[in-house]
């Protein structure tokens, strides 16, 4: 089992998500940009393997603009060797990664215009886990999208649009559970249609559920992987105290993070924490599981 966290460390004083506005958008700040969040990248992985912390979502802004019109660089090329060489690290200390896009993200909208958007955005995330050598494993998750007034269309609709990928994107992609529209229900129907394997959200899953119990939930997400793809994917977090509904927790409650191991004890997963305070929960919990 491998913990995680997403996009951004707190405690190396550098992060791998610089942007700017596409007012000032050049040549010369593009490649300045995505070599500082390289180096960046770099630093997060080297300090994440010290303290054994082994997996790691990427940010979208990685690369900054990719996916863009503006953005008619061949940056795949120019940073080719930058990005085999954060791969290479990471399989060589056989370390996790996976990438998830922004909400704009809608392969099943009614839009034209908006699906097009997210097939490109789709194929940037690909691009980049596809430079740095990584296999399958290395996932891109995004969430089913909109429901639109009819959610079996909206289903239909992703199960049509996704054929429309190219098959690198397609081996890539992975579905997530959401806290208002889409349930684990629903993702098996996305799943049944596509193939497409279900990460399971259990924080979602306590938002929104079809009266599944948590390990039934966790089972039935489970069997949606393939050899192929990996260790499957979990993400994981708390209700914030005196929050809206959904709201994440500032940091992990170690006893409820324990709690939760012993529903899924053995069952195998890759464990993402979505805690806003990032690898300062993420530490924790690897604590707990090297006294556990």
């Amino acid at each position: 089992m491998k913990i995680g966290y997403p996009c951004i460390n707190s405690s190396i004083g550098c992060t791998a998500n610089h942007t700017f506005r596409l007012a000032s958008y050049s040549e010369k700040r593009f490649i300045e940009t995505v070599a500082e969040n390289i180096a960046c990248l770099d630093k997060i992985l080297r300090f994440n393997l010290e303290n054994n912390i082994m997996f790691f979502r990427i940010g979208s802004d990685l690369v900054p603009f990719a996916s863009h019109p503006v953005c008619t660089f061949n940056w795949v090329s120019f940073f080719q060797k930058d990005f085999k060489k954060i791969g290479d690290f990471t399989k060589k200390h056989g370390m996790r990664i996976s990438m998830h896009p922004d909400q704009f993200v809608l392969i099943n909208a009614i839009k034209e215009e908006i699906v097009q958007k997210s097939v490109s955005e789709l194929q940037y995330h690909r691009k980049v886990l596809d430079a740095m050598g990584l296999d399958q494993d290395a996932k891109i998750q995004i969430h089913v999208g909109g429901v639109y007034g009819d959610k079996a269309s909206a289903i239909e609709r992703f199960a049509y649009n996704y054929k429309l990928l190219d098959t690198k994107t397609k081996k890539r992609l992975v579905i997530e559970n959401d806290d208002r529209l889409y349930s684990l229900k629903d993702c098996l129907e996305v799943h049944r249609k596509t193939s497409v394997p279900v990460l399971f959200d259990c924080f979602h899953h306590e938002c929104l559920n079809n009266n599944e119990s948590l390990r039934k939930a966790v089972l039935l997400a489970h069997r949606t992987w393939k050899k192929k793809d990996g260790c499957p994917l979990l993400d994981y977090s708390e209700q914030a105290k005196n929050k809206r509904s959904g709201a994440h927790a500032a940091s992990i409650n170690i006893r409820k993070f324990k709690k939760f191991l012993e529903v899924i004890s053995g069952i195998d997963f890759d464990i993402m924490l979505e805690i806003k305070d990032k690898e300062k929960s993420a530490l924790k919990a690897v604590q707990l599981l090297k006294s556990g």
